[in-house]
């Protein structure tokens, strides 16, 4: 998700590059815009070390720099529609006036006009300012207009006074962001191990058997329960995929070397979701050089692999088990019949002939069952969307 800082020209603008580094923990993208004012106090060159992106000063080119271009022209309208929402602070006395009166005399005031995302505002002034008549009346007609406020604290002031008017505490207005973003922090304390993608069982020094996993359901999985306070192991087989930020990601390539691999991570867990596409079968013997063609049939023989999720169902103690259900027919009897048989405690069940649920799609479609028999239907949603679906299932599981 992607959220616009707008930093105006006061004292407390400093606090915003740690504002910065805040929203970025929760794995944010924060675009900068900054008054004239605010580059009084803190240098556009800061955030832009921050953030990583260019800072936006001015509405249009400065005197001297190249001709503006459509781009440019409409960057504010660009900006709005891609934020997710639009957080101001330090927001001044003036920055408020001009938003209560919709005033769009630079960058930061036309968007705030031009988007429709949530808007939240961190007031920071002096004491005096804070209580005026005027800037108590800006402040109403904002919230009615649905603006959400964090009222500034209490204190010594940069100009010697005391009294409200100092910004809120930068945890304050991270949690307001996350609460409207519906960021949340429910798995703090839960290790949560999550198996992606395929395994590869070798034929012969260039032929291998796998399937069509691409890995982006468990990625999802590993990426949403860290962006909610978990920490996550990441065992994954071969993708194409960069691992999300924070995890720790244990790559594996067979069966075999997935099964280790969960099973020396499994007892420092205490929730494994097995989303993995595992290889059912290996050749019996892989052939130490390349099988020649023959030009007749060549017969392979083949045997079971180990079967991950049914030997953590037998050992897992107080964990949370989840598995997965690729079906292509009998897709709610096969998952309740896995449900049982593996001893899990929530089976994910979809079928992947269904348009959008598929291999490599980027959505999914799917039925929870669980071992209290509540069955949730998740309809066709993003791949990290439908991951949450499932965390909140095994939170219900835990209460």
């Amino acid at each position: 998700m992607r959220v616009a800082l707008g930093v105006c020209g006061g004292i407390a603008a400093y606090k915003a590059a740690e504002l910065v580094r805040r929203l970025q923990q929760e794995r944010l993208e924060v675009q900068v815009v900054m008054t004239r004012s605010a580059q009084q106090f803190i240098t556009p060159l800061t955030f832009a070390a921050l953030s990583g992106r260019k800072v936006i000063t001015e509405m249009f080119a400065e005197p001297g720099a190249a001709p503006a271009n459509i781009d440019s022209a409409i960057e504010h309208i660009a900006v709005a529609q891609s934020i997710d929402l639009l957080v101001i602070a330090p927001a001044t006395a003036n920055t408020l006036a001009r938003l209560a009166q919709g005033i769009a005399d630079d960058f930061l005031s036309t968007l705030y006009l031009a988007t429709k995302v949530p808007v939240v505002i961190a007031p920071a002034m002096n004491v005096n300012m804070w209580e005026h008549p005027a800037t108590q009346e800006n402040l109403e007609k904002l919230r009615a207009r649905g603006v959400h406020v964090v009222e500034p604290d209490e204190g010594y002031l940069a100009c010697g006074m005391t009294g409200a008017g100092r910004l809120a505490g930068v945890e304050s207005i991270a949690k307001k962001v996350c609460e409207l973003l519906g960021i949340r922090h429910d798995f703090e304390g839960e290790t949560v191990l999550v198996t992606a993608g395929p395994t590869c069982e070798d034929v012969d020094p260039v032929r291998f058997l796998t399937n069509r996993s691409s890995g982006k359901m468990g990625y999802a999985l590993a990426d949403a329960a860290a962006r909610r306070g978990a920490r996550v192991i990441l065992v994954s087989g071969p993708v194409q995929i960069e691992p999300p930020a924070g995890v720790e990601l244990v790559p594996v390539r067979t069966t075999e070397e997935m099964r280790r691999a969960v099973l020396d991570h499994a007892a420092a867990c205490t929730v494994i979701i097995k989303a993995a596409a595992v290889a059912d079968y290996r050749p019996a013997a892989a052939q130490p050089k390349k099988m020649k063609r023959s030009g007749g049939r060549a017969t392979i023989e083949l045997e079971a692999t180990p079967d991950i999720l049914a030997e953590l169902g037998r050992a897992k103690g107080n964990r949370i088990l989840v598995g997965f259900a690729a079906e292509t027919d009998r897709v709610a009897d096969n998952a309740r019949e896995k449900l049982r048989a593996k001893g899990a405690d929530i089976i994910v069940a979809n079928d992947v002939t269904c348009e959008g649920a598929g291999f490599d799609a980027e959505t999914n479609i799917v039925t929870i069952f669980t071992r209290d028999g509540h069955t949730v239907d998740v309809p066709q949603m993003s791949k990290f969307d439908v991951a949450n679906r499932i965390l909140d299932e095994i939170l219900r599981l835990r209460s």
